[in-house]
């Protein structure tokens, strides 16, 4: 199935998870927030599935000020 990552289209498995997708997106599980569809997900609740269409906003912490 196909959903939007940071304004880009991805293809992912139809029952792909939040945690799912940072793996296959080969990023960091600390230091980053997880927004699907305008929502926050808690790192606690990255089990949850992705719904098909789903836009997902991903950004990452950086130091500095």
């Amino acid at each position: 199935m196909t959903i939007t990552v940071n304004g880009d289209d991805t293809e992912v498995a139809a029952d792909v998870t939040v945690a799912g997708l940072v793996v296959q997106l080969e990023l960091p599980e600390t230091g980053i927030a997880v927004a699907v569809d305008g929502f926050v997900v808690p790192q606690g609740n990255w089990n949850r599935q992705i719904p098909i269409g789903a836009k997902v906003d991903i950004v990452t912490a950086v130091q500095g000020g």
